[in-house]
């Protein structure tokens, strides 16, 4: 049937970042004579180290466009040109959205510091849960760096302006990483597995991020050791949700799935001037489909636009092609009334597929401008990620049926057939594995780098 498609090469730029200085302190604080006097005060820093969190718009577009997982996309090549750049790699040292990366985690670093600098102020009961949950988001926001930039400046003995940060020597990364692993165990030896305020860090949370960063640095012992202790003790009670079609979904959000969850709100508005400054998942709008007109989708702006090669990924049996990539024209065609369905193809590329786990629904819209107001999560770490990364770690370490024991819960769940591989053949199961469960989640790009794929991949 014939398409009302619509090719857009000009228009209106969208502008990604914030130019102004980030404001580092904490919301309410002045400075540290008349702050951190009440148990308040130091709830209200922690607040603020959470804040920049939100930010992870960046990390979901870089960590699957710099990978064989997506293109760039958008309105045109100028248009958000670092994204392109990224995607092609010809970014060099000036690159607006790595630029942000680094300002947005570093003021998130500031923030947890702040809190540190002024531990010993006052005593209460509660404080040291405060500050274990500061620790882990130190320990997070140095991870993103050390991820996408290796050496980078260690500082935690003070604030820091972001001026700061290109006139600091940088520290070789095994050195960030033992502040890393040093800053999880003090969440993981204090947190506990559950919190009643939804977003919190928990025990659970401090395992996983552990047992990643173990993974990362190639040490497999350590981690199948905490991975495994996670999966074994598991007081928090995380599993599978049964419905992986429905999993990217509000309403099934903050289920037992959830390890590690940046959590969203649709009901606070933004501008295009300040991304960092957005309560809304900045990411699922651009993700949309331009100037869709049609039922179930809201329209959006056509980045991160997953590939051919992706697509081709999956057995045309695994339910969960269909969960993480939108064949734009095969929904269409499905439709009833697919005559009066249109959208348009933006001048950045076209693939014909769109994000399917973090996309624009009609019935998931923020305020407006709901291009910047998703209150959709944005998953860190699922509990299918943990299963996945402890079967690598114990596969590394020679234990192959515990690695196919957890690779297989992680294939039960979409009544895929059992993997019975060993050796060499079962690691390369495993990392396809984690392409097809956790495509268009941010990893893609960091796993080929850490198994040496990089070349061979793209």
């Amino acid at each position: 049937m014939k398409r009302k498609l619509i090719l857009i090469l000009v228009g209106m730029s969208v502008f990604f970042s914030c130019d102004q200085l980030l404001d580092i302190e904490p919301e309410y604080t002045q400075d540290a004579e008349n702050f951190f006097n009440t148990p308040e005060d130091f709830n209200r820093a922690l607040t603020g180290a959470y804040d920049l969190m939100q930010t992870s718009y960046l990390i979901q577009w870089i960590g699957e466009i710099a990978s064989d997982n997506s293109i760039a996309g958008g309105e045109s090549v100028n248009d958000s040109r670092g994204l392109h750049e990224i995607e092609s790699m010809t970014h060099g040292g000036v690159n607006n959205e790595l630029r942000d990366l680094m300002r947005f985690n570093y003021a998130g670093i500031a923030r947890t510091n702040y809190i540190f600098e002024n531990k010993d102020k006052i005593n209460f009961d509660g404080k040291d849960q405060i500050l274990a949950e500061a620790s882990f988001l130190r320990a997070y926001y140095y991870f993103v760096l050390v991820s996408f930039f290796g050496d980078v400046p260690l500082i935690v003995d003070k604030r820091l302006s972001i001026n700061e940060i290109p006139n600091t020597d940088r520290t070789p990364k095994a050195q960030v990483y033992e502040q890393i692993e040093k800053d999880l165990q003090v969440a993981i030896n204090t947190l506990p597995w559950t919190n009643p305020t939804i977003g919190r860090i928990t025990k659970g949370a401090a395992m996983a991020l552990m047992g990643k960063v173990l993974l990362y640095q190639a040490k497999y012992p350590e981690a199948a050791t905490v991975l495994g202790d996670l999966i074994t003790t598991n007081q928090a009670g995380y599993g599978l949700f049964n419905d992986y079609s429905r999993l990217f979904f509000v309403a099934n959000e903050n289920i037992n799935e959830d390890v590690f969850t940046i959590q969203y709100t649709g009901l606070e508005g933004g501008g295009y001037g300040c991304f960092v400054c957005l309560e809304g998942n900045a990411a699922v709008g651009f993700h949309g489909i331009r100037q869709y007109n049609g039922p179930l989708y809201g329209d959006g702006n056509s980045y991160n636009l997953p590939t051919q090669d992706l697509y081709d990924a999956f057995e045309d049996n695994d339910p969960r092609r269909a969960a993480t990539l939108l064949d734009i024209e095969a929904f269409i065609e499905a439709q009833p009334n697919s005559d009066d369905i249109s959208y348009a193809i933006g001048g950045g590329g076209h693939t014909g597929f769109y994000n399917n786990k973090y996309i624009k629904r009609l019935d998931e819209r923020g305020l407006p401008d709901d291009d910047l107001t998703s209150p959709l999560n944005y998953r860190v770490i699922r509990f299918a990620d943990v299963l996945l990364m402890a079967a690598e770690a114990f596969q590394r370490t020679g234990d192959d049926g515990r690695a196919r024991t957890e690779l297989n819960k992680v294939r039960a769940r979409v009544n895929m057939p059992a993997i019975t591989s060993a050796g060499t053949q079962l690691l390369e199961d495993i990392l396809t594995e984690r392409r097809l469960e956790l495509s268009g989640e941010v990893y893609r790009f960091f796993d080929i780098v850490r198994t040496s794929k990089l070349t061979k991949k793209m």
